[in-house]
């Protein structure tokens, strides 16, 4: 085993071999994810929202429960929720 400044070339080697080879492993996976939106957009299925799924799907329970209770919240302030009648400011005060 050859050494040089007290590294050993071969396990240096070794390594970068080895990221090399899940660097080309993860880019045919990227391909490979990329061919599934393309076959899912195919069927008329929409690729934004199977990613925010993909997206929610990850999250704690708790967090996204969380999470869409901030956004509902924030939907409603902006009058973007149609049956959600904002209080004025003297009644939120006031309760």
């Amino acid at each position: 085993m050859v050494k040089f400044g007290g590294i050993s070339g071969e396990q240096l080697r070794q390594f970068i071999e080895k990221i090399e080879r899940l660097e080309q492993e993860k880019r045919d996976i990227t391909d490979n994810i990329k061919d599934v939106f393309t076959d899912a957009k195919g069927q008329g299925y929409d690729v934004k929202i199977m990613r925010q799924l993909l997206k929610l799907r990850k999250m704690d329970a708790d967090d996204r429960a969380e999470q869409e209770e901030v956004l509902d919240l924030y939907k409603a302030a902006l009058g973007m929720i149609p049956s959600f009648e904002a209080q004025p400011a003297e009644e939120q005060e006031a309760a």
